[in-house]
């Protein structure tokens, strides 16, 4: 087998998706089995992708500036592709990229799979857009229906997308690695380091700063708190994006909210195992890679009630959910965890042994044995055609 994996986002961009295909990348590669991504151009190269990406040319794109929206050239995609003589496509965007891909598939007679990362349809009202959710969902009905499997990152996303004419779904659950994210850490060096006094009761977000993350409800929720609470935490947001201009000109100097930008590594997983709760409202997740993160890191969560997290989280056991948008909440949830110790750390307890038990390599060989049924599947058809 030999796979050919067309993205919109890689390595080393640093999202939930990239990261995702990039280890599954080197997974496959591990096992023996040769892989050409096909993804836009990026800042940094990794050391040894020469020979394993194809960098396209690219522009940003319209809803995300700062992400990348790939512009194949034809002639050298069909030179590459002819070279690596891939047999199972596997396109992880509905975009230009993925387009070429599914298109040589069907011409070439090429198993096609497919992944589901985003909810682009949730996404659109955010931006004022919901207008154009009857022609999305009919133009990703259309991309996806010559794919044999699509597989998405949760039942949440599988039965949202049952109602919309996907073929046929399979689940591809997301990992967590035990070794980069840990409960071990010096706490009041970390706190220390990030310039967070550590007798403060720290509030974390990591994720996004977008408007469909419901970053106006994590706000919200936190100045809610009474003052006398408040007084005694500090909100620290570490993140990118598109609102944090906005957050730096209107958060007041005197609030308890840190706005730390991007941080990453060894970084995240201390500041993840230092805070005291972990508040994330989005409600437009597929997944929610930074919930299983903080999850291994014993943190306790507070999340919305929908998408991903809502599959991830089980209320009351390994974290805590709350109404999508429903800030006064939100509020609630942050008073009763900051209240009650206990509570904490019953919810830090057994959401550290539920990121244990969601072992990359298992997941990855569940979707490698799917591959193959794919491959095997197209062969038998080839026969009896």
């Amino acid at each position: 087998m030999r796979v050919a994996l067309f993205t919109d986002t890689y390595v080393p961009e640093v999202n939930g998706v990239a990261k995702t295909l990039g280890r599954w990348a080197a997974f496959l590669e591990s096992q023996g089995v040769p892989c050409k991504v096909f993804a836009p151009t990026a800042e940094a190269r990794l050391p040894a992708e020469a020979s394993s990406v194809e960098r396209l040319f690219s522009v940003p794109f319209l809803l995300y500036p700062d992400c990348k929206f790939a512009l194949p050239n034809p002639l050298n995609m069909k030179k590459a592709l002819k070279e690596f003589r891939p047999t199972l496509i596997h396109v992880a965007t509905p975009f230009n990229i993925g387009f070429y891909g599914s298109h040589y598939a069907r011409k070439h007679g090429i198993p096609l799979v497919a992944s589901y990362h985003t909810h682009f349809d949730q996404y659109l009202a955010y931006y004022k857009l919901q207008w154009m959710e009857p022609v999305l969902m009919k133009y990703m009905s259309w991309f996806h229906a010559d794919c044999r499997k699509v597989y998405v990152p949760s039942r949440s996303a599988l039965d949202h997308l049952k109602t919309k004419g996907f073929p046929e779904m399979e689940i591809w659950g997301r990992g967590i690695s035990t070794e980069q994210f840990s409960p071990e850490v010096d706490r009041e060096a970390v706190l220390r380091s990030f310039g967070v006094s550590p007798d403060k009761f720290v509030v974390l977000y990591v994720g996004r700063l977008a408007a469909e993350k419901s970053i106006d409800v994590l706000l919200e929720s936190f100045r809610a708190m009474p003052e006398a609470d408040r007084a005694e935490m500090e909100l620290v947001v570490a993140g990118d994006g598109p609102l944090l201009q906005e957050l730096k000109e209107t958060v007041r100097p005197e609030e308890p909210i840190r706005l730390l930008g991007f941080v990453e590594g060894r970084r995240l997983s201390e500041l993840y195992a230092a805070s005291d709760v972990f508040l994330f409202p989005s409600a437009t997740e597929t997944f929610g890679n930074v919930v299983l993160e903080s999850m291994a890191c014993g943190t306790p969560v507070i999340g919305a009630g929908a998408g991903g997290v809502g599959d991830i989280v089980r209320h009351g056991e390994t974290g805590w959910l709350c109404p999508p948008r429903d800030a006064a909440a939100f509020t609630a949830a942050l008073a009763a965890l900051k209240s009650d110790a206990g509570l904490r750390a019953r919810l830090g307890a057994a959401g550290l042994e539920y990121a244990r038990s969601q072992s990359w390599d298992r997941i990855f060989r569940g979707l490698l044995e799917s591959y193959r049924d794919v491959v095997r599947e197209s062969m038998r058809e080839a026969v009896v055609l």
